[in-house]
């Protein structure tokens, strides 16, 4: 009776065992595919090179939105941009009254920091948006012009 004690805690160790490593087996498996550890709360927004910003905003329908300040504005800016510096703070109520929540929007700052968070504040308000990975610095580093 004691051997048949002892045989049943050994199997029931082992398949503790097992169920563990197969529980981080898959933990393992979900995180490397790119899955965060964080649940995010905004919606998404693409981050893009200079090549595919480029193509993006061949695009009538897409709104280039330069989120700067005026003396930054007025020192470069890509062609047909619309300026609503981050900075203020009415920055979302400015954007939604010049942009279309309809029409994609293509947004861009000096190095992408900026930008990148003007793009979480708007697609936290439904809008679809696309952010210059590097700036203003990425896009001239490329020889891209920029309006003076």
């Amino acid at each position: 009776m004691i051997i048949l004690i002892t045989m049943n805690t050994k199997v029931m160790m082992l398949l503790l065992l097992v169920a563990v490593v197969l529980v981080a087996a898959g933990c393992a498996r979900f995180f490397s595919k790119g899955h965060s550890k964080e649940v995010v709360t905004h919606a998404a927004y693409a981050d893009v090179n200079v090549s595919e910003f480029q193509t993006l905003i061949a695009d009538p329908d897409m709104q280039l939105l330069d989120v700067r300040t005026q003396d930054e504005f007025d020192e470069g800016h890509i062609a047909g941009s619309i300026l609503v510096d981050v900075g203020d703070a009415d920055f979302v109520d400015k954007a939604a009254a010049v942009l279309d929540k309809q029409r994609p929007v293509a947004v861009y700052c000096r190095s992408g920091r900026r930008s990148a968070r003007a793009a979480r504040l708007l697609t936290d308000q439904g809008f679809m948006v696309t952010n210059l990975n590097g700036g203003v610095l990425a896009w001239e580093d490329a020889g891209k012009a920029l309006i003076k």
